[in-house]
């Protein structure tokens, strides 16, 4: 690449963020990772911000000054969220606004913030973390579900409005990735490397949407491992 695209990951200090953004600056990219903790990253191109993105009030001033500070963005990966689960009477309703808040309303907060630099450039790439729970609700998830349900419908009503503007958009759904996900959580995958994703195979589908022609959109990739285990902690 001639000039280093410019790429913002939200959620970058741990798991699939942090993968993302290592697998990027290896291949010459430059990256702006977003995170509620400074991410471990140590690279020239690689530039940190710390950002509760789950703080709805405060998040719109962060992003003014984000769309300033880089008015050219090629590539917004939407990552950061955070799994809860529960029947849904167990959910308080602060915390049914506060998984939203984060698994989507940011979500639509970061895109609302980059479009319209997108659009004067007539390109970039929008990419949402979405999760095998947009597929399919499932027990005890039904907040989480509906969490990632609503970045899939967000996207393919994005991917429609956008496509004339020269802008991609696309979703990855994964199944159970190794990762800190799980580490409040009392349910995990299984231990065998059939039970689980790794993060960097996410990493690697995030660059194969980035490097993707032009004119060919990647709509949605579904990444499962070969075998579906869940077992208690």
């Amino acid at each position: 690449m001639s000039q280093a695209k410019k790429v913002i990951v939200t959620g970058a200090s741990s798991g699939i963020g942090k993968a993302t953004s290592k697998l990027l600056l290896d291949n010459g990219y430059h990256v702006i990772g977003i995170a509620r903790r400074q991410p471990e990253i140590s690279h020239d191109n690689f530039q940190a911000l710390t950002c509760d993105l789950a703080d709805l009030k405060r998040l719109p001033a962060f992003l003014d000054t984000l769309v300033k500070d880089h008015p050219q963005i090629d590539a917004l990966v939407c990552n950061a969220g955070r799994g809860q689960f529960g029947s849904l009477e167990e959910f308080s309703y602060d915390q049914i606004k506060d998984l939203m808040a984060i698994n989507f309303t940011s979500h639509a907060y970061m895109a609302r913030a980059i479009l319209p630099g997108m659009k004067r450039q007539k390109a970039g790439r929008l990419i949402f973390m979405g999760s095998e729970a947009a597929l399919q609700g499932s027990r005890m998830g039904s907040i989480y579900c509906a969490s990632k349900f609503a970045i899939r419908g967000l996207t393919q009503a994005l991917r429609d409005e956008c496509s004339k503007s020269g802008i991609q958009v696309s979703l990855i759904n994964p199944g159970m990735v190794k990762s800190d996900f799980f580490h409040d959580l009392s349910f995990c995958h299984g231990e065998e490397e059939t039970h689980h994703i790794e993060v960097t195979d996410v990493a690697r589908a995030v660059q194969f949407i980035i490097e993707s022609r032009q004119g060919t959109v990647i709509d949605e990739i579904n990444l499962s491992p070969l075998k579906h285990v869940v077992q208690a902690k």
